[in-house]
């Protein structure tokens, strides 16, 4: 199996947001992976959904390992800037962090 570039975790929990917008949020990162073809290759992404990531109060949550990057608060439009940005683009999106697994 070819290894994945990275891998992002989206809180879908009821907890951390009443409308599930989590659930939006993972449905419409499938979509952005496809269109910037990080989907194969060695650029892939693999996407998985948490029911809980234990920051009921800052979601949706989306987290990006390897690097231990965590996003709170994620809308529709911090997730496409996630994706090109971070994820196709490797550069971080500071301004949006809420959590570094290493400082």
């Amino acid at each position: 199996m070819e290894p994945y570039s990275r891998h992002v975790l989206i809180c879908t929990g009821g907890f951390c947001s009443n409308e599930r917008r989590g659930r939006a949020l993972y449905a419409q990162l499938a979509k952005l992976l496809q269109r910037e073809d990080l989907l194969f290759g060695p650029r892939r992404v693999k996407r998985s959904e948490a029911p809980c990531l234990g920051v009921c109060g800052g979601g949706p949550i989306v987290a990006v390992y390897p690097e231990g990057i965590w996003y709170a608060g994620v809308t529709p439009e911090l997730l496409e800037r996630i994706v090109v940005e971070h994820l196709r683009d490797g550069r971080i999106v500071d301004e949006a962090v809420f959590h570094r697994l290493q400082p």
